[in-house]
């Protein structure tokens, strides 16, 4: 009973956690029109607000160039990938499905890319613009095995429908 008393109270406190950054998420990126600068900050405080559990926090962008690909984009963390073609790996994935990845175990991921060697978990979640269409991914990974759960995926799901809103 204890270890179920814990459980719900962490999770209870990573989403207050997570609907306090995403308040401060609004107010920050209120009037900025500047996509890039709408994801660099989103990065950066979701970054140091999960820090260490976030290692790597950042987007891929699609590419207007390559529609079928993305390129990294504003990230916290160790050097990223810079191209992902739709369908490969969990970014790849999510872009080509638009939809949301949890992955409690990169290595069990079919054509998972490793980046960093130390990731062991993962979310990654699309962003669409105003017209409903895939503009980036959101990426994080964690050094730890299962770091992310429903609470991660609902509240980061939250934040994404309002960044290029």
């Amino acid at each position: 009973m204890a270890e179920a008393f814990n459980e719900m109270t962490l999770s209870t406190d990573k989403g207050a956690r997570y609907r306090e950054v995403s308040a401060q998420i609004a107010a920050v990126l209120d009037g900025e029109p500047n996509r890039i600068a709408r994801y660099a900050t989103v990065a950066s405080m979701l970054a140091s607000t999960f820090a260490p559990r976030f290692f790597w926090t950042g987007f891929y962008l699609v590419d207007p160039d390559k529609p079928r690909e993305l390129v990294v984009g504003p990230y916290q963390g160790t050097l990223g990938c810079l191209r992902i073609p739709f369908g490969k790996g969990v970014c790849g994935t999510a872009a080509a499905q638009s939809a949301t990845q949890l992955v409690p175990d990169v290595h069990a991921f079919p054509g998972h890319i490793a980046c960093d060697s130390r990731s062991q978990s993962e979310i990654v979640v699309p962003v669409f613009d105003a017209d409903g269409q895939l503009a980036a991914v959101l990426d994080v990974d964690s050094s730890d095995p299962a770091a992310f759960d429903a609470v991660d995926q609902y509240w980061l799901e939250q934040i994404c429908s309002e960044i290029l809103r």
